[in-house]
């Protein structure tokens, strides 16, 4: 049953950061369509393309969709980037305020103990996990790096098993909470589960 309940307070908290990727999403969506529907700003811009090409059509055409695409692909990484900065805001500040994410609160969890630079460090550890990683990996494919975003991507799902999978250990302290020097306390949890790493920070 603790089992249960860590897993269904991870899908709750997993949840958000889903809910935050999808609006980032549409934003990227909309920045992207404006760059591309900007006609005024892409007259201007092909028009100075092309003095500076010396009116070479192809040349000033391809240096115009080459910026387009470039640019495209900045404000997708910078997606990437703001979803796992706000991820980790979110664990961190949750756990530093008041011990529990959203998901560990509605489950009669608490990460003990919760002082600033340990919630800092357990935050750090469950979004390069969880989300992190996996966006390095969407980064590199969309650069065009195929095999080492394969790599990343592998990387990334064995960084998750190894982080989730020894909660279903007796201690039930995942890589997080082990590097950490945390654990994850509540209602009909263990008392090996409550005993934290030794650790001063």
């Amino acid at each position: 049953m603790p089992k249960l309940r860590r897993a269904v307070a991870w899908f709750i908290d997993f949840g958000l950061v889903v809910a935050a990727a999808s609006l980032l999403a549409v934003l990227t969506f909309h920045r992207i369509s404006a760059l591309v529907t900007d006609v005024p700003d892409l007259a201007t811009r092909g028009g100075f393309d092309l003095l500076t090409s010396r009116g070479d059509v192809v040349d000033a055409s391809a240096d115009l969709g080459l910026s387009l695409w470039n640019k495209a692909v900045l404000y997708v990484e910078e997606a990437f980037a703001a979803l796992a900065v706000v991820t980790f805001l979110y664990q961190w500040a949750c756990l530093a305020l008041v011990g529990s994410t959203l998901g560990k609160g509605l489950l009669g969890l608490r990460v003990t103990p919760s002082r600033p630079r340990r919630a800092a460090l357990r935050a750090a550890v469950t979004t390069a996990a969880d989300v992190a990683v996996y966006a390095v990996a969407c980064v590199l494919l969309i650069e065009g790096h195929f095999v080492l975003s394969v790599l990343v991507w592998t990387l990334a799902v064995v960084l998750f098993l190894v982080n989730a999978l020894p909660v279903l250990s007796p201690t039930r302290r995942s890589l997080a909470d082990r590097l950490a020097g945390t654990s994850v306390t509540g209602f009909g949890l263990g008392a090996a589960e409550a005993e934290p790493v030794a650790r001063t920070f």
